[in-house]
Parts: C-alpha cells; sequence; structure tokens
C-alpha cells in the first residue's frame, strides 16, 4: 500500500546543512514489523510514523524508531514530525500550537511567524549524579579524561544522554570519538568565547554513530545549563561542524519552559511502498 512520505531537513541553516529524518504519513494499519523494517532501511538516525491521536488533546500521534529501537520522545523527530503534518494539511486544535502525543506524553509545537519551529523540552526522566563506571566510560568515549571535564550529569529524556562539559569549544570540535568501547549516549558541549553569536558547540555520540544534530540532547543540556545559571534566557548553540553540517538550535526559556526552536525543510516528498 502507497503511503505518503517526506524525508525533511531539521535544524539547519541552509541546504541540506541539518539532521535529516524520515516521515510516513497517515501510518495506521501498519504493523509493528513494517514499521521496525522501514526505519531500519531507511538508514537514518530516526524514522516517525504519524498516526491518529489516542488523547483528545493531542493534533497526532508520533512514533519514533531508530534502526534497532523506539524511543518515548526525540528532539528533530518532534519537529521534523509537526513540520510534516502541518504540510501534508493538518490544522492545530489550537491555532499557532501543534500538540503531539508520543511515549513520553503530550509535547507543544510552536509555529512561529518567519516558519520555524520549537518544542517544549520535555522532563528529564533521570538527572544529577553520574556512576563512576559511567563516568570511566564515557572518558573512553571522548578520549578526554575526567580530571580535564568540568562538569557532567545525567539528561535522560528519551534517549539515556550523559552530558558532559568540556574546556571550550575548541576542544569539542577536537574530540576523536571511540564509538565502540566506551559508553553509547554520551553528548558534550563547550562555550564559545565570550561575544560569540552561539554560545556553545554541542556533539551527540549514539548508536555507534555521531549524530548531526540532535533536538533530545540540546533540550537536556539546555535544562541543565539553565539550572546552573551558565546560560541566559535566550542564545543559540551549533551542532554538526565536524560532519560538515551547519546545525543551529535556538533556546528560549519563557519561566515554565524552555523552548528548542529551529529551521524544518522538506526535501523530498512522495510515497512509500509499504504493502
Amino acid at each position: 500500500m502507497q503511503r505518503r512520505f517526506v524525508q525533511v531537513d531539521v535544524f539547519g541553516t541552509g541546504q541540506l546543512s541539518g539532521n535529516p529524518l524520515a516521515v510516513v504519513i497517515q501510518a495506521q494499519g501498519l504493523p509493528d514489523a513494517t514499521l521496525k523494517a522501514f526505519a531500519n532501511w531507511t538508514n537514518l538516525s530516526e524514522t516517525t510514523f504519524l498516526l491518529p491521536p489516542t488523547d483528545p488533546a493531542a493534533d497526532y500521534r508520533v512514533r519514533i524508531l531508530t534502526a534497532s529501537t523506539e524511543y518515548p520522545f526525540a528532539g528533530h523527530p518532534t519537529l521534523g514530525s509537526a513540520h510534516a503534518w502541518l504540510e501534508a494539511g493538518g490544522i492545530p486544535k489550537t491555532p499557532g500550537v501543534v500538540i503531539q502525543e508520543c511515549g513520553a506524553g503530550l509535547v507543544p509545537v510552536r509555529l512561529a511567524e518567519d516558519g520555524t519551529l520549537a518544542f517544549a523540552a520535555p522532563p528529564r526522566t533521570r538527572k544529577g549524579e553520574v556512576d563512576p563506571e559511567t563516568r570511566r566510560q564515557a572518558a573512553i568515549t571522548l578520549g578526554i579524561p575526567e580530571s580535564e571535564w568540568v562538569a557532567c550529569a545525567w539528561g535522560v529524556n528519551g534517549p539515556p544522554w550523559l552530558l558532559v562539559q568540556v574546556a571550550d569549544a575548541a576542544t569539542v570540535r577536537g574530540i576523536t570519538p571511540n564509538l565502540i568501547d566506551g559508553y553509547d549516549h554520551v553528548g558534550v558541549v563547550g562555550f564559545e568565547p565570550e561575544g560569540s553569536p552561539i554560545t556553545y558547540e554541542v556533539r551527540g555520540f549514539a548508536g555507534g554513530f555521531e549524530d548531526p544534530v540532535t533536538g533530545s540532547l540540546n533540550a537536556a543540556l539546555a535544562q541543565w545549563l539553565r539550572e546552573r545559571g551558565a546560560v541566559p534566557a535566550d542564545y543559540a548553540a551549533a551542532q554538526g561542524s565536524q560532519l560538515g553540517r551547519a546545525g543551529r538550535i535556538t533556546i528560549h526559556d519563557d519561566g515554565t519552559d524552555i523552548w528548542m526552536g529551529g529551521a524544518v525543510r522538506t526535501v523530498i516528498a512522495g510515497t512509500a511502498d509499504l504493502a
């Protein structure tokens, strides 16, 4: 059966500069085996499947699959899915705000006048201190000893992110990761010099590869850094430079929620044969 399909670029600053996402629109009726097989076949970090909501407050429901697992929440799939739903003719129940239903609950997504989207960072299900063995494994992943870290913490909001702050953005860019022997799902952040238009550089290592631009990681980092008074209420972060990308994430703390924003652009549109 033919299903509407799009592939979008999320958090980009130009053509093909963000993180790609595959979206199957109107995925109802597809068995789990088909969803898993297609997510594996796309060979992207995530593939999403849009479904009718089960919560009356939601506009749509999404399932977020990687090649090997399913996430209750992920950031760039949230923005990409909302963009695909709107572009397919979806009309939010509340003008200007799309309510996404996912495994983590309801996630609001705002539509700005310039066409960018922003999601409210969901609560972390695990935060705080990291055990010594996991820190040791993360040091292997990054190739940076713990003695040179500024801080670390759990930042789980779907994917099991371990957050590490290092000396500066140049240190982040200089990392040569070990993606085999260390802890999977390490996010690392380092600040740019004062006065830079970008506040900090981010890199995320998960699933045996480096992710170009990671919404869930950036959401957890923003919450962690705000709690520590390390960042202002409004700023921008960069990710993807070491992969030839130019991802940009805007962060806005309105006093209640922290909003993670960015551009989304449809690159491929058509149908997928998922009979």
